[in-house]
């Protein structure tokens, strides 16, 4: 009986973060995670505004003040822009999970169609916010 050694097999080891070049799909689908999130925490800033819009008239006023800070306003126009990228993003997974655009190539495409509708909603959050 012979000893039975494995031997690794070398493989490069890029350790360097600022030379790792991501697929635009491995880009799509960690920005969708990180818009959920976003989604997520804003919502206990957006029940909070709404709890003191709806609290009292001086509440409502409250509340309109502080929206109308362009600091605020520029919140609110990323919790959208997030939230719209995540709603794109959902349905893009979904369309996938039926079996569509699932090769390497048209998923490409899809996360870039993704990319553009969510800059078009982005735009017209902008415009609603502004």
């Amino acid at each position: 009986m012979g000893n039975i050694v494995k031997e690794r097999k070398s493989r490069p080891v890029n350790l360097d973060l600022q030379t790792i070049r991501f697929p635009i799909t491995a880009i799509a689908s960690i920005l969708h995670r990180v818009a959920g999130v976003i989604t997520f925490v804003s919502i206990a800033i957006l029940l909070w505004l709404l709890s003191l819009s709806l609290s009292s008239p001086d509440g409502f006023q409250s509340a309109a003040a502080i929206v109308d800070s362009f600091f605020v306003k520029l919140i609110l126009w990323g919790i959208l822009t997030a939230l719209a990228y995540h709603i794109v993003g959902g349905i893009r997974h979904l369309i996938q999970d039926m079996g569509y655009f699932e090769e390497l190539e048209s998923g490409a495409q899809s996360a870039q169609v993704a990319f553009v509708i969510t800059g078009v909603l982005s735009v017209l959050a902008g415009v609603l916010v502004w």
